[in-house]
């Protein structure tokens, strides 16, 4: 009894604080004109979440059992490569997938 307590107080909680966050900006100011500093820093949103969430994946993939694997490495640079040099989202993902296919067809 106490688990399933201490489980729906936690989904409780998160789900307050996913509203709070979230109210904050749409509900609060969201009618209003964020000042350009602010609107500046938010372009870098994605900038910044996207390594975050690749990272992991190219560092200590589950696919490997948690070892650098070179495909990924190599295919990762080659996607920062890519995206650099083009500054293309679309090319940068199709290349650096490329490279990922290719280099797993290699390695094996």
């Amino acid at each position: 009894m106490s688990e399933t307590a201490t489980t729906w107080f936690i989904i409780f909680a998160l789900g307050i604080g996913t509203f709070v966050l979230r109210f904050v900006f749409i509900g609060m100011i969201g009618d209003r004109e964020l000042p350009p500093w602010i609107l500046r820093h938010l372009r870098y949103t994605a900038v910044a979440v996207l390594p975050g969430l690749v990272a992991p994946l190219v560092l200590w993939p589950s696919g490997t059992g948690g070892q650098t694997d070179p495909a990924r490495l190599v295919a990762a640079l080659m996607t920062l490569a890519i995206g650099y040099l083009t500054k293309n989202v679309i090319y940068a993902i199709l290349g650096g997938a490329a490279t990922l296919y290719l280099g797993l067809y290699l390695v094996g």
